[in-house]
């Protein structure tokens, strides 16, 4: 009898987060398929199993697959797991579970953490359905394009990307989808996780720490997202302003900055309604 592939969650940061069949899957099989096999190594040090690991990966996974099925066809259990939650969702290992199948060999899931539905949950902004879109393409060009495909989706849109580009495809999509809400996840579930859910511009206007793989919830178009924004009173704008201002990581003339893309508003006429709703209250 061939044995069973099984696609092991494993934790996005915290180790506690991984569930009990997982750990007794990890011990049960013959062989560890792992994305990197040093991140695989803590969690199995940390829960005393002694199964061994060989690399799968993006550049492997083509040559090593057919390996793989051979041990899998002989009656050998192997665990596919990636460095964090869910496998094959934006990791390797699409073309081994799919060769398994053709193989005739059972595919079983081992569900448990993922990235884009821990931010979903905690975001606010689940609303019914959702689109999961991956990983923007790293080129401008090709990112403002593949935007622009997903600009008219009604639907919450949750998307993953590098820290060193985060800042730059922000700002791109400001420019394509306009100021949406956007819940900005990172580090999710570990010691400094953070999830801020605000307009695109207020992300911009803060001092973003490139470290650690982002996950964004995004709002998706509303029929009246584009319409003619209202002017908003010097005192919503003195509320508004006081907002962004009050955590202390957004400086004043970072706030004017976001309350002037937001509204289409010049930075100086901002300034004028925050100094005439300061006058008011004088």
């Amino acid at each position: 009898m061939p044995g069973t592939l099984y696609v092991v969650a494993t934790p996005i940061g915290n180790l506690e987060d991984v569930t009990l069949r997982a750990l007794r899957v990890l011990r049960e099989v013959s062989l560890i398929a792992a994305e990197d096999t040093r991140r695989t190594a803590r969690l199995l040090q940390h829960y005393s199993i002694s199964t061994r690991t060989t690399s799968l990966h993006e550049h492997n996974e083509r040559t090593k697959t057919a390996s793989l099925i051979s041990r899998l066809e002989s009656g050998e259990s192997i665990a596919l797991v990636s460095d964090a939650g869910t496998p094959v969702i934006s990791d390797p290992g699409t073309h081994l579970v799919a060769e398994a199948h053709r193989a005739g060999i059972v595919v079983e899931p081992v569900p448990g953490p993922n990235a884009a539905i821990a931010a979903l949950s905690a975001s606010g902004l689940a609303e019914g359905a959702f689109v999961f879109a991956g990983f923007p393409p790293a080129r401008s060009k090709a990112r403002q394009a593949w935007l622009g495909e997903l600009a008219e989706e009604p639907r919450i849109l949750i998307f993953y990307e590098a820290p060193h580009r985060i800042r730059l495809t922000l700002e791109d999509m400001l420019q394509v989808l306009g100021d949406r809400v956007v819940a900005l996840g990172r580090e999710l579930t570990k010691i400094h996780s953070e999830l801020v859910v605000q307009p695109i511009s207020a992300h911009l206007a803060r001092s973003l720490e490139e470290r650690g793989e982002f996950t964004l919830v995004v709002q998706g178009r509303h029929r009246d997202q584009f319409a003619k924004v209202a002017v908003p009173t010097p005192d919503e704008i003195l509320c508004e302003f006081g907002l962004l201002t009050n955590n202390g990581d957004v400086t004043r003339r970072e706030a004017i900055k976001s309350l002037s893309a937001r509204y289409g508003m010049s930075s100086r006429a901002i300034f004028a309604s925050l100094e005439a709703a300061k006058n008011s209250v004088d």
